[in-house]
């Protein structure tokens, strides 16, 4: 007899998932022609879709876990980290960050550089942009003008993001390396977030414990050693200085010789101080408290540099919070250590789960870590108030901001996984984004609101040839808000994204440009399709872009459906006529009328965007499978894989599934040019710095799909040897 529970059901009719089928899968299952087989295909397909186990055991998902807890004897070129989506610490082998200044970034610390003093460019509304024949007529886009060079480049390197601090180890103003320590020994516990280091010293063992608490900006460190009691150990804090000299600043972020360019100021208590750090106009805060005798003195002679020494005991237990205002209270280490333990423990037990344990070959269990690893460090590095940047809060890449064409990737896994919360942390951002969006708009003569691509906070996006030209972020927020509405069927999510679909609607329906020598509409030129290798002024309604502005069309003409609104007759005619995707010789191609694609190594060695038009997305109604069939098999042939990197993979793996071939699925995320080094942290191989994250969110969001499949195939799409065990999973709602 088989019993299934509806505990918490989000999808009909079963969420929690207590039973499996192994090496089942719905491209697998027999035909049945029979009423009663009808029915009982119908329900093998539902248990399949919740990941049911037939002996009715739930996955033991701590022991899975900590199966993959992280372990090193030496710093390597990534830090272990811990952290909560604001904020991350990121730390040597020491569990600090004494030798190597590894980086402590947020979600609210950014820098603005002095403006340049070049005359006529001293403000940013002196930055004009450059204007380009659009269609017969001249529009202004964002992109760096010659004429305006310190201005552009101000406008793109700023605002940047700030290394807040660096915090490690003293010993007493001897020089120590870390070829000194012995016995190292480094572990992190993926199920309470704390981190564990121990390591000697001339023969005296020192441990260190580490964590973050998961609703404030607070490091919380425990020390034991002999050392601190005589006064040969301590800690120190020193302040860098922010620049935005380098688009990339990687793996440190900050100078900490520029001491002239920023002040310090301390205020010391008896169990508490607080560092004041000031550079040019931003403030931020740093409250140290500990438990004991202790004393917080400094700064050092021509540093940022203050110390904390315990003046009795073999313990020192402290936190230093950091925020952009003095800290209220003071939380105390162990209360940090609890809360985390707790957040953690909860994280992981809540939500979507998938166990490989079972299946018996090499590539289930790295795809198993991959996955685990995936889950700790995007949530720590990406669950933030704004979306976040490629490399997380782990050091900074273009500047510390973050890609709005990229936020589908970081971020649609959190709902898939049942972290619907952690979504809900920054979706909040094309609303908050409508106004400088409107502005945008407004300014360049459509309608509605045009997104940015490089953005700060404020919604501003830097200057740039493809930042401006770049549309395929304009229909995320409908896959954000449908995605929201299959989970969440409610007047109050129709109402909270109306605004948004309905602005960003009304840009994609006056973007599109009827052609009346052709009587065709165009999107572009100018353009830069998603794989950005193209021309821009000859590329004309590429594939992907053509089948996801008609998707993010339909669904909002539903949306105002749903509501008993009139739909806009704009977006219902552009959606209705928009040309076929681009096909020579049956294939699908980049974009209209590029010459001999496939023989063309500039146009095969990028995203291969093509891919998405089935698996990242619904096809639109001309989608032809048999011209993707051959499309997929051309893109496996020719494409250069050593020039492609992070999202790349799961795509393909993602369209791969969708075709039935879950074997080149998996495939796909274990590709060899798809590494992930010994922590987890996604490669970033020759293109960009490690980590780049959209690696890590992008396999989770494949592997979120294969776990719960799709609307008219739910359940497993993996190898049929593979004994899988999935819980949570929704079909995806396409």
């Amino acid at each position: 007899m088989w019993i299934c529970t509806f505990k918490d059901c989000h999808h009909p009719p079963c969420h929690e998932s207590h039973y499996r089928f192994p090496h089942l899968s719905r491209a697998r299952q027999p035909i049945m022609a029979t009423r009663t087989g009808i029915r009982v295909l119908g329900l093998l397909g539902l248990l399949l879709s919740c990941g049911l186990s037939a002996s009715g055991a739930r996955i033991d998902r701590k022991a899975v876990v900590q199966q993959f807890n992280p372990k090193r004897n030496a710093s390597a070129d990534t830090p272990m980290q811990v952290g909560n989506g604001n904020f991350v610490f990121s730390a040597d082998v020491t569990g600090l960050q004494t030798f190597v200044p590894f980086n402590t970034l947020s979600s609210w610390g950014w820098h603005n550089s002095s403006l340049p003093t070049t005359p006529g460019q001293t403000s940013i509304s002196d930055f004009t942009g450059l204007q380009w024949w659009t269609h017969g007529r001249l529009v202004t886009y964002d992109q760096p003008n010659p004429a305006e060079a310190d201005i552009s480049q101000w406008l793109i390197a700023n605002p940047h993001r700030i290394n807040l601090i660096r915090i490690g180890l003293d010993f007493q103003g001897k020089t120590v390396s870390e070829d000194d320590l012995e016995d190292k020994s480094q572990s992190l516990d993926l199920y309470s977030g704390l981190l564990h280091s121990t390591f000697s010293l001339n023969g005296t063992k020192i441990s260190v414990q580490t964590a973050v608490g998961p609703n404030s900006d607070t490091v919380a460190v425990q020390i034991n050693s002999s050392l601190l009691s005589s006064g040969a150990l301590g800690v120190f804090f020193d302040y860098p200085y922010a620049t935005g000299e380098s688009k990339f600043d990687a793996p440190f972020v900050g100078v900490f010789n520029a001491t002239t360019n920023h002040t310090t100021s301390l205020k010391a208590q008896k169990q508490s101080a607080v560092v004041q750090h000031d550079l040019d106009a931003t403030t931020y805060f740093t409250t140290v408290g500990w438990v004991g005798n202790a004393t917080m003195t400094g700064p050092k002679p021509s540093t940022h540099r203050y110390f904390l020494r315990a003046n009795q005991g073999g313990q020192l237990s402290f936190t230093a919070n950091l925020a952009p205002t003095r800290a209220k209270t003071v939380v105390a280490a162990e209360d940090v250590f609890n809360s985390s333990a707790e957040w953690w423990q909860s994280y992981w037990n809540r939500g979507a789960f998938i166990s490989l344990q079972s299946a018996k070959n090499a590539d289930a269990k790295e795809l198993q870590r991959r996955i685990i690893l995936s889950q700790y460090l995007v949530t720590i590095n990406e669950a933030g108030r704004d979306p976040p940047q490629e490399s997380g809060l782990t050091n900074n890449g273009w500047y510390g901001k973050f890609h709005l064409e990229m936020v589908i990737w970081h971020s649609l896994h959190f709902g898939l996984w049942g972290k619907e919360d952690l979504l809900e942390r920054h979706d909040s951002i094309y609303a908050r984004f409508l106004p400088t969006s409107y502005q945008r708009a407004r300014e360049m003569g459509y309608e509605g609101a045009r997104w940015g691509k490089m953005s700060d906070p404020s919604g501003r996006s830097a200057p740039g040839e493809i930042n401006s030209l770049l549309i395929w972020q304009q229909p995320h927020p409908f896959y954000f808000a449908e995605a929201e509405y299959q989970r969440s069927p409610s007047n109050q999510t129709l109402q909270k994204w109306d605004e948004v679909l309905t602005a960003s609607a009304d840009f994609m329906a006056s973007y599109a440009f009827h052609n009346q020598s052709l009587d065709v509409l165009q999107l572009g030129p100018p353009i830069y399709p998603a794989s950005e290798n193209t021309n821009p002024n000859a590329t004309v309604n590429p594939t992907f872009e053509l089948a996801y502005w008609r998707w993010g069309l339909d669904i909002a003409a539903q949306w105002k459906q749903r509501q008993n609104k009139t739909v806009p007759q704009a977006w219902t005619s552009i959606a209705n006529n928009l040309p076929p995707m681009p096909v020579q010789n049956g294939t699908y191609v980049i974009y209209t009328g590029v010459p001999d694609m496939w023989n063309d190594p500039d146009l095969t060695s990028d995203h291969p965007s093509m891919a998405m038009i089935h698996g990242f997305i619904r096809p639109p109604p001309d989608f032809n499978l048999t011209i993707f069939n051959n499309t997929m098999n051309r893109i496996y042939q020719t494409w250069n894989w050593t020039e492609s990197f992070g999202w790349d993979f799961p795509m393909v793996a993602m369209a791969a599934a969708r075709l039935g071939d879950f074997d080149r699925a998996v495939d796909f995320l274990l590709q060899p040019n798809f590494p992930f080094d010994d922590i987890g942290m996604p490669i970033g191989g020759t293109r960009v710095p490690t980590p780049y994250f959209p690696g890590s969110t992008s396999l989770l969001m494949a592997v979120a799909m294969m776990a719960g499949g799709w609307k008219d195939a739910p359940g497993l799409k993996f190898p049929a040897d593979w004994d899988v065990q999935a819980e949570g999973f929704r079909p995806l709602f396409f």
